[in-house]
């Protein structure tokens, strides 16, 4: 029984290894094209500095409540952050992998393809997390925004907004049958997304019929549940309810859509 249980040990070291090495190839890959890092990080914060910038977005309005429109904007520029990293950097690699044939490629290895899929999940997750905790550290140090007011909240809400934008991504990268199409449906479907997540106009200001559909878009109830988090009211159930029906529905459509060759 004992020489048995003895390649047990020996084989899972071996399997996390692989999936460490492929999770750390995937890494180099946004290093070294870092349109997520950019669009992810580095734009969110630059629009969030110059909005400090503009004296009128520091001042509290009361036709939002008494916050300032910079309050306003930060968790309309996490949502953007989270909206670049899933429908452009989270698609594009892997409708590139799959034009390129390493997916084909890797199935004839013992390597599962799912693990890329995985890898890059880890990759951007990653992303995702600094990218948020860099616009808060920001908002919070430099800027002087208020602190987040539900930690618990916030926590729930970022991770349902990731559940339920992440898989859209995978959609998009499952249909698309080039890298360049992956960026192409990407922009179709963020533009509009971003509308109702109140980047041109913030939720408070939009007619009430607008309102209504921004609710249920994925971008406007991750700016919902996020920002009700921020001023310090535990995140209403509707916006949760409507991000974790997109991670179920998308979520079951990448698995049954996604292409391997």
């Amino acid at each position: 029984m004992s020489s048995l249980s003895l390649p047990l040990p020996q084989a899972r070291p071996t399997r996390r290894a692989a999936f460490g090495k492929i999770v750390h190839n995937e890494a180099r890959l946004v290093w070294r094209q870092p349109t997520g890092l950019i669009g992810g990080i580095a734009f969110p914060v630059v629009l969030l500095f110059i909005f400090n910038a503009i004296s009128a977005f520091r001042q509290p309005a009361a036709d939002l409540g008494g916050l300032t429109r910079l309050d306003v904007y930060v968790p309309i520029l996490i949502v953007f952050s989270l909206g670049m990293l899933a429908f452009f950097s989270l698609p594009v690699p892997l409708a590139s992998s799959r034009e390129l044939g390493i997916l084909r490629r890797l199935s004839t290895t013992p390597v599962p393809p799912s693990w890329l899929l995985a890898a890059q999940g880890v990759v951007q997750l990653c992303v995702a997390l600094a990218g948020v905790l860099v616009i808060l550290v920001a908002g919070v140090a430099i800027l002087g925004t208020p602190v987040p007011k539900s930690p618990g909240g916030l926590v729930l809400s970022l991770a349902l907004s990731i559940a339920g934008l992440f898989p859209i991504g995978l959609v998009i990268g499952a249909v698309a049958p080039t890298a360049g199409a992956a960026g192409v449906i990407g922009r179709v479907v963020w533009f509009p997304l971003m509308f109702f997540a109140g980047l041109w106009l913030p939720l408070e200001l939009m007619p009430g019929a607008l309102q209504a559909v921004a609710k249920v878009t994925p971008l406007g109830a991750s700016v919902t549940a996020i920002q009700g988090s921020m001023q310090g009211q535990f995140p209403s159930v509707v916006p949760l309810l409507v991000l974790a029906a997109y991670a179920v529905v998308f979520g079951f459509l990448a698995r049954r859509l996604f292409r391997w060759e």
